[in-house]
């Protein structure tokens, strides 16, 4: 019972003293709201650039290209072979004709490639393969099979005019350089920000406790023990996280539902609102885990350093 009797009076005394130094509280509860604030645009930025990756990978593709004298037979077998590969997601043919269509569709408005291509007598493209991977890594394996097939002079083989990899690896492996830089320069932002913050939180208690150093003194003198003089301190701390975090969640809803038509357009299919909703527990656990756990240190460096001195 004592325990329980304890534990409510430092709860009671740390929520006294949060009020009671306003000032200070404020100043921590700001310099916390940043940091937190910037920890959960660093989550929504990093799943924002995750689906940019996915849905550009998702149209990075191997082509395979064949010439214009190529069999159905020639072309169902290299499919067939392809599909059986355990890196292959999908696999879509484009005939010749199909290739024809798209050619001129993309050239729609250069009147003397189109001119130039009515002039022949035969349609100068072959059919195509386009094959994706299960993950962008596995393409090389692809392309290596190919180019196996390629050199083997089998029927199948033999009928590949070329294959595209090595131009779109070198772009998707660029943009995931990209990203992966991006992530790694969010990250040693959110450091920074959560050490300054420590810091300054640190040094904010430590006014507070300043200013109660007569309290602190009397109760070292009637033998009240470490944790009852430094647990209010801490529920202060978890007081300044827990608030900072609330206010975090709650900018957060505006914030994404104003900022997600933008973004969508610019992106294509992110939409941080729906991140937001649909991630809720995720960025709750974080930001008030990180605010709690950020609030309680600071706390209790800044205490354990003053009964020290």
């Amino acid at each position: 019972m004592s325990i329980w009797l304890n534990t409510k009076r430092v709860a009671r005394y740390g929520f006294i003293g949060f009020i009671r130094n306003g000032f200070v509280s404020l100043a921590a509860v700001s310099i916390m709201t940043l940091t937190l604030f910037v920890l959960s645009g660093l989550m929504i930025s990093g799943a924002a650039l995750d689906a940019t990756l996915v849905q550009l990978t998702q149209k990075v593709d191997v082509n395979v290209y064949f010439t214009t004298d190529a069999t159905d037979a020639q072309i169902s077998d290299l499919e067939k072979m392809l599909v059986a590969l355990p890196e292959v997601a999908a696999v879509s043919l484009v005939s010749r004709d199909d290739a024809l269509t798209q050619f001129r569709e993309r050239h729609k408005n250069d009147q003397l490639t189109l001119q130039a291509l009515d002039e022949l007598k035969d349609n100068p493209l072959g059919a195509m393969l386009q094959v994706r991977a299960k993950n962008t890594s596995q393409y090389e394996a692809i392309a290596k099979f190919l180019d196996t097939q390629q050199a083997s002079g089998t029927s199948a083989g033999s009928a590949i005019d070329k294959v595209n990899f090595y131009q779109n690896k070198t772009a998707i492996d660029r943009l995931t350089n990209i990203i992966e830089t991006s992530k790694r320069l969010g990250t040693i932002v959110a450091v920074i920000m959560g050490l300054a913050s420590l810091l300054i939180a640190f040094n904010t208690i430590r006014l507070a406790i300043y200013t109660s150093r007569d309290e602190i003194g009397v109760m070292n003198i009637v033998g009240a023990g470490r944790w009852y003089v430094r647990g209010p301190f801490m529920v202060a701390g978890i007081l300044y996280g827990v608030i900072s975090g609330l206010i975090v969640l709650l900018l957060l809803y505006p914030i994404t539902l104003y900022i997600s038509g933008p973004l969508e357009r610019f992106l294509g299919t992110f939409n941080a609102f729906s991140y937001y909703a649909t991630s809720f527990p995720l960025i709750f656990l974080v930001v008030m885990g990180s605010g709690i756990a950020l609030g309680a240190l600071s706390s209790y460096l800044a205490v354990r350093r003053y009964l020290q001195n």
